[in-house]
């Protein structure tokens, strides 16, 4: 579950480093004013549709950090470039390539991650750049 007081710090915190006002910051997100002011006030809690309004606007902001805390903000294009860039061993691929470039909205199976904590997968959600989002359950 979320942490609305840390929320609400780490969204002061994007909307001071891009020097906006609640004011300014809503409308470049396309929302009102008085959500950004209950949220920032910690009277509601954030929107799904807020979080991903915020994340389609404003790139630097990654999910996790925005969400829990963890990762980095602004995000370091660099470092994402470098992880990507690391070879993957075959048994840590979610989705065959094949699989991604055929349908990747629909896909059918998700492959079991072998590890030695033999931990499986309950749920993936996968965000897209409009917004929408899919949700794959085990």
């Amino acid at each position: 579950m979320i942490n609305n007081e840390e929320f609400t710090k780490r969204l002061k915190k994007v909307i001071d480093y891009y020097g906006e006002s609640a004011s300014s910051f809503a409308e470049k997100i396309s929302v009102q004013r008085s959500s950004i002011s209950h949220i920032l006030s910690g009277r509601n809690k954030p929107s799904l549709e807020f979080v991903l309004k915020v994340l389609s606007s404003f790139p630097e902001v990654e999910l996790y950090w925005l969400m829990n805390g963890k990762g980095n903000f602004p995000s370091d294009k660099n470092e994402e470039q470098k992880v990507e860039q690391k070879p993957k061993p075959e048994n840590e691929d979610l989705f065959s390539e094949s699989q991604t470039k055929k349908n990747p909205t629909e896909i059918s199976e998700v492959k079991q991650i072998t590890s030695n904590s033999k931990k499986e997968i309950d749920r993936i959600i996968i965000f897209y750049k409009d917004g929408s989002f899919s949700n794959f359950e085990n």
